[in-house]
């Protein structure tokens, strides 16, 4: 271990110990603990708040499928976690900067693109954007296996497997999870 660490980051090496072991209930606490820092090294790095949300979801994600990899005699859990966030937030800015680039020059290339192409852009990345904002407004029960199954492709099973819970549970809580989404889109509208 590198130095003495303070209880609050022994504490955090305990929860991500424990998540690496499977525990949904570490895991939460870990969440609970690092995701509001986790955003906020995000917002700081790609200075848009739905970006940073983004970032952050993605991060602690990552947190919890790729636990095991965490090694306290390396660095603390603090510091492992906000190294995958600044990774992620790099990428992202990359990322944005390649589309941006990109996009200048299709811009260049096609001055006369037509106005509903346009729209249409427009109204995707908005969709996204409120998509985004009602998953981060879902509680963490009906969120993650939402997540888990919708962006990692895992099937009812495997979302199970993973939050080790049964299937029936797992089903029930994306059904309602699904049904309070769409409640909040129609909303946006």
């Amino acid at each position: 271990m590198h130095g003495r660490r303070s209880a609050a980051d022994q504490r955090l090496d305990g929860y991500l110990t424990a998540t690496a072991r499977g525990s949904e209930e570490a895991y939460t606490l870990l969440y609970d603990s690092l995701s509001g820092s986790v955003r906020g090294l995000a917002l700081r790095m790609v200075r848009n708040a739905s970006q940073a949300e983004e970032v952050a979801q993605e991060v602690m994600l990552e947190v919890w499928r790729t636990a095991a990899r965490f090694r306290p005699e390396h660095a603390s859990a603090r510091s492992w976690v906000f190294a995958l966030a600044h990774h992620r937030a790099v990428d992202r800015v990359r990322s944005a900067q390649a589309a941006s680039d990109r996009d200048r020059r299709v811009a260049r290339s096609n001055s006369e693109r037509p106005f509903d192409v346009v729209a249409e852009l427009v109204q995707d990345r908005d969709e996204r954007r409120r998509l985004y904002q009602c998953l981060a407004a879902l509680c963490r029960d009906q969120r993650v296996p939402l997540v888990l199954a919708y962006y990692e492709g895992l099937t009812y099973e495997e979302v199970a497997r993973a939050l080790s819970k049964p299937a029936g549970t797992v089903k029930t809580r994306m059904r309602t999870g699904l049904h309070r989404l769409r409640e909040c889109l129609e909303a946006g509208e």
